[in-house]
């Protein structure tokens, strides 16, 4: 098994926002669950799923087929022994791994978050670079046999309506 992290999704899941954007304030949530996920959750009826081919093992999905995307991505991590993760840490390496692409980043946010029982780490970020103006969104949550990445990322315009998007679906989750 490849050394548990998941900083390492970070540039792939901005590659992927050129894809497109439908209005995230009305789109109905329907319940989604899977045998191979270690959670459930409630997401967008009329969104696609996507492959981004970087190995992240989870749910990726996109508002759209076409660019930009609203984009959601949630990931995790098995853990071999249940060993407890600095999430302060793994937030920093994801957030190192922002930085070493050609975006600026700023850190709009950032503060300890409870989604379905699990407690965890939520950071906002502003990426801008190259005439575009991207919001991203993550949390990062551990339990005894996961670590978790739960991501949004949006353009700028859209970002506030998609959040609150992002917020009701991690209202639903149910970590097995």
């Amino acid at each position: 098994m490849p050394p548990m992290t998941l900083h390492r999704f970070a540039p792939l899941a901005l590659a992927a926002l050129g894809l497109a954007a439908a209005q995230a304030d009305q789109t109905k949530l329907v319940p989604f669950s899977d045998a191979r996920l270690p959670f459930s959750i409630s997401a967008p009826s009329n969104w696609y799923g996507i492959d981004l081919g970087d190995g992240a093992v989870g749910l990726s999905m996109v508002s759209a087929k076409t660019k930009p995307a609203t984009m959601i991505r949630l990931l995790f991590a098995e853990k071999d022994n249940g060993e407890k993760v600095n999430l302060s840490t793994e937030a920093d390496n994801y957030e190192a791994d922002l930085k070493s692409t050609k975006l600026t980043v700023k850190r709009l946010s950032s503060k300890d978050a409870t989604y379905g029982g699990v407690k965890g780490l939520e950071r906002e970020y502003q990426l801008s670079g190259g005439g575009s103006d991207v919001r991203l969104r993550v949390w990062f949550g551990d339990n005894a046999k996961n670590l978790f990445s739960f991501q949004l990322t949006d353009t700028a315009p859209r970002y506030a309506a998609a959040s609150d998007l992002f917020s009701k679906m991690l209202a639903t989750v149910k970590f097995k």
